[in-house]
């Protein structure tokens, strides 16, 4: 065996011995990564989990609600996304809000407009009857020009006939 193959075989050795310690610089075996470890890890700032954001407004509130067909009226299940709406707004008043009215692709881009204001209103009157100041609800229509889904069937209008809810913060008029 030649001196560069034993210096190898060496340096093989103890590069190998050296990653046998997992706990050599202290600690686990795991790294985190995401803060899971600390007190603040059950509401992240701004994430899915922290009641006071956004996000959490959107995939726990709900920012939408369906309509039936060349309806503006609100249904069981619209009332009780909009209740939820309503608490979370009271709970958190540096939020202003811009609800959109959506209508599917049937009918005409006139009626459809006012049939998208007539169910953002229908939100944002419902959302005032529950305590929400009408200073911090705009309405705007978008009609059938924004779809969600665009297709001939059932299924996808269904999911273009709604209002949303959508947050920004800090008050404007």
């Amino acid at each position: 065996m030649t001196f560069l193959s034993k210096a190898l075989l060496l340096t093989a050795g103890l590069s190998l011995a050296a990653c046998t310690n997992p706990n050599r610089f202290g600690g686990g075996d795991t790294v985190d990564l995401n803060g899971a470890g600390s007190a603040n890890s059950a509401a992240m700032a701004g994430s899915a989990s922290d009641p006071t954001s956004p996000l959490y407004f959107q995939q726990t509130v709900g920012d939408r609600v369906l309509f039936e067909v060349d309806q503006s009226t609100l249904n069981a299940g619209a009332r009780v996304t909009l209740d939820g709406q309503a608490a979370w707004l009271a709970s958190n008043v540096d939020y202003v809000a811009v609800i959109e009215g959506h209508a599917d692709e049937q009918g005409t881009r006139e009626y459809n407009l006012g049939l998208g204001a007539k169910r953002a209103e229908a939100v944002r009157a419902y959302l005032v009857s529950k305590g929400v100041s009408n200073a911090r609800l705009k309405v705007l229509s978008y009609g059938k020009e924004r779809p969600i889904e665009i297709c001939s069937a059932e299924s996808c209008y269904a999911k273009n006939r709604r209002a949303v809810t959508i947050l920004s913060s800090g008050l404007s008029s």
